[in-house]
């Protein structure tokens, strides 16, 4: 007999999708494989709030733990999105424009800063946030457009700062390599950041791009510890793989640098070390790390997270995070949000120091040249160059 599941709805009360005041026959979320969020968790903006509840039509024979959870597939949605260069004026970011082709992220990492987006489109940050995609078929279309307008100035794009360019659907779809190849077509710079292998299939215009200074790709390599890959970001590159394409960009010709990101206190931050020595040894040039950031509803998803995967090391975790972070779990304050504050986040930043020093990775930033901008086959004059990740130079 199947079990039947009702859903149960009551207002969230502000609760961000907590489940404080939950039904006593609320059946409790689970691990689903190939998944990083363990619940669908209500987004902020949202009046109502649902709830799986057990409606008494139990078999008997099922484990204390109920039916295993079901699968999710992947939805794709198309989004005719009107611009595709994103702005901003962040003084803690290296670049003022971007690009993103999609919403949400395949990868499913359970720490990503971007999962709170979703819930803009009334969507969970949650499972949704991994399993409701959309997707910008007409963003090299768009892209053309802007970088014809008589009045636009080129700066280097940046590209996987919200969801990765990269993320499994892009090997069907494409929408990253339209993009690059307007923007190689139009001689413009743009810096890339990934984890997944995929960038490799890009090389062909990639390469030619760094041969003109005006390429460069971040790589996350997060953990060396493929068992704690598989559970932080489940649909991801596993770490060797990783610095195999580390490996494979620098003989390209590509810059590249190692990105140890997110640092998790009492979980992966030990690891520091270890991930600059093999991502300098595959041929990375420069590096940087972030500390875990848990903006919003990412806060109860990381620790529901842990909760299922690393019980023992749950509170651990937190404290140590919020001894970084002044007593929160997290600040979103200029200057502090990628670093932390106390004498934990200043031993960490001695730390990549010292290991980016030892292993002669270069404190000088990545240039990109946006003079060689091409409009309709007539150079133009560029307002300078950008230094890339020179957030990370310190």
């Amino acid at each position: 007999m199947n079990k039947i599941i009702d859903r149960h709805i009551t207002p969230d009360a502000g609760q961000q999708g907590g489940l404080r005041n939950a039904s006593p026959d609320r059946i409790p979320d689970r691990h689903r494989p190939g998944r990083g969020a363990i619940s669908n968790r209500t987004g902020r903006f949202e009046r109502l709030r649902a709830e799986a509840t057990d409606d008494g039509w139990r078999t008997g024979r099922e484990s204390a733990d109920g039916d295993p959870a079901p699968r999710l597939d992947t939805i794709v949605t198309f989004d005719r999105t009107k611009t595709i260069i994103a702005r901003n004026d962040s003084p803690d970011l290296p670049f003022d424009r971007s690009i993103n082709a999609y919403r949400g992220c395949e990868h499913g990492c359970v720490y990503c800063f971007a999962r709170p987006t979703h819930a803009w489109l009334g969507l969970s940050p949650g499972l949704d946030f991994e399993t409701r995609l959309f997707a910008k078929p007409n963003a090299a279309e768009l892209l053309t457009r802007e970088l014809a307008r008589p009045g636009y100035k080129p700066r280097a794009i940046a590209m996987g700062t919200n969801t990765d360019p990269y993320q499994p659907i892009e090997r069907r779809l494409k929408i990253t390599r339209s993009i690059l190849e307007v923007l190689a077509a139009h001689d413009h710079p743009v810096s890339i950041v990934t984890k997944s292998a995929l960038v490799t299939r890009d090389l062909d215009i990639l390469a030619p791009m760094a041969a003109k200074g005006l390429a460069t790709v971040g790589v996350s390599v997060t953990t060396l510890d493929a068992e704690l890959a598989q559970n932080m970001e489940p649909r991801a590159a596993r770490p060797e793989r990783r610095l195999e394409t580390i490996r494979m960009l620098a003989a390209a010709g590509l810059p590249v640098t190692v990105m140890a990101a997110p640092m998790i206190p009492a979980l992966n931050d030990h690891e520091l070390e270890a991930i600059l020595i093999r991502a300098r040894q595959a041929g990375a040039t420069h590096a940087s790390y972030i500390l875990l950031r848990l903006p919003l509803e990412l806060k109860d998803l990381f620790e529901e997270w842990l909760a299922t995967h690393y019980p023992d090391r749950k509170r651990r975790v937190l404290n140590r995070l919020r001894e970084m972070r002044g007593g929160e779990l997290y600040k979103s304050g200029f200057g502090e949000r990628m670093r932390g504050t106390g004498e934990l986040a200043k031993l960490l930043r001695e730390r990549f120091a010292i290991a980016r020093r030892q292993q002669g990775y270069s404190t000088e930033p990545t240039l990109l040249d946006a003079r060689q901008f091409q409009r309709e086959g007539v150079s133009q004059t560029a307002i300078g160059q950008l230094n890339l990740f020179a957030e990370n130079a310190d």
